[in-house]
């Protein structure tokens, strides 16, 4: 269980959130054409999963965006944006902002990402929704980025996510 903070008020995960160094968890998630994708459907690639409760906020929104930016940027990088949004709602959103540089997927059909990867909300407001958080797979399917925002309505740091991919791209070419 992880503890984070959703307007300064304490909540809850279950699970634990992934590790730099640790092994990557399998997950299975839909995409916006109703398809099932497994971490497996990249293998040879990093994989940045950006986790987030619902497309419907300012910050979420505003994160998918920024990694859209990240990912026009970047080699070899697929960024998955990850919640509990339907796909139709996600689609509708990537169309609307011209966003077309990452991959918006949903985990409303697999309950056990939020608790594999530490980030299902078990109590709070929220809960029953994903926590806000960062997790960057290497090609050896090691996780070498890892963020659990510990405030949930403030923006992971991008920055440091971006220098870490480059780092490790510039070492493994």
């Amino acid at each position: 269980m992880e503890t984070i903070k959703f307007k300064g008020e304490e909540c809850h995960t279950m699970g634990v959130f992934p590790k730099v160094g640790d092994k990557a968890r399998y997950f299975l998630l839909t995409t916006s054409g109703l398809n099932d994708v497994e971490l497996c459907d990249y293998k040879g690639r990093c994989v940045v999963l950006n986790i987030f409760p619902s497309l419907d906020t300012d910050v979420c929104a505003m994160s998918v965006r920024r990694f859209n930016e990240m990912a026009s940027l970047l080699d070899d990088v697929v960024v998955l944006c990850v919640s509990m949004d339907l796909p139709f709602a996600a689609k509708r959103f990537c169309v609307a902002q011209g966003i077309d540089n990452v991959e918006v997927v949903s985990a409303f059909r697999s309950p056990l990402f939020g608790r594999k990867y530490g980030v299902e909300l078990i109590d709070g407001p929220l809960a029953g929704l994903l926590a806000r958080g960062v997790v960057v797979i290497g090609e050896n399917n090691r996780v070498i980025y890892s963020q659990l925002v510990d405030e949930i309505t403030n923006e992971p740091d991008y920055e440091e996510c971006y220098e870490t991919l480059r780092l490790y791209q510039s070492v493994n070419e």
